[in-house]
């Protein structure tokens, strides 16, 4: 049998029959060492891209729990802070006012003292200057009368 045999580009023989079974023979070949190895790896790249995105989104969500967490834990801290702050504040007013209070009883007592010592220094001049104005009046008299005085 002969099929009509023309010099062309294209003719349909015996030889085209096994170049179409040895490229068929090529393709199941080529897919069973190269093409299904290579879809294999392709999934597994893209479950393993998959999975990143995957862990990257729980990251980003993990990553937004702890900045509330922190942003709550922090207005914590304020609120302890200005709670302490009032705290030593109310307590250093308290320690000024007592101090406050102990000095002046402190002052008050040196300025009893001080007055007790400053009438002491009075009288004893006042008792020096008695003896002076007696010594002093005795004197004065003796000169106006021209004479001198007994005691």
């Amino acid at each position: 049998m002969q099929i009509i045999s023309t010099i062309g580009l294209i003719t349909i023989n015996e030889t085209m029959i096994v170049q179409l079974v040895s490229f068929l023979i090529f393709l199941y070949i080529i897919n069973r060492i190269m093409f299904r190895p290579l879809r294999a790896i392709m999934r597994t790249r893209d479950n393993h891209i998959e999975e990143f995105n995957i862990g990257i989104a729980n990251a980003g969500n993990e990553l937004k729990v702890l900045l509330d967490q922190l942003k709550d834990r922090e207005s914590e801290a304020k609120k302890e802070a200005f709670a302490l702050k009032e705290e030593r504040e109310k307590s250093g007013s308290l320690q000024a006012e007592e101090i406050f209070d102990a000095t002046r009883e402190k002052i008050q007592t040196l300025s009893e003292t001080a007055k007790r010592e400053v009438d002491a220094q009075i009288a004893d001049a006042r008792k020096s200057i008695q003896k002076e104005s007696e010594a002093l009046a005795a004197n004065i008299m003796e000169k106006m009368l021209d004479r001198r005085l007994d005691p």
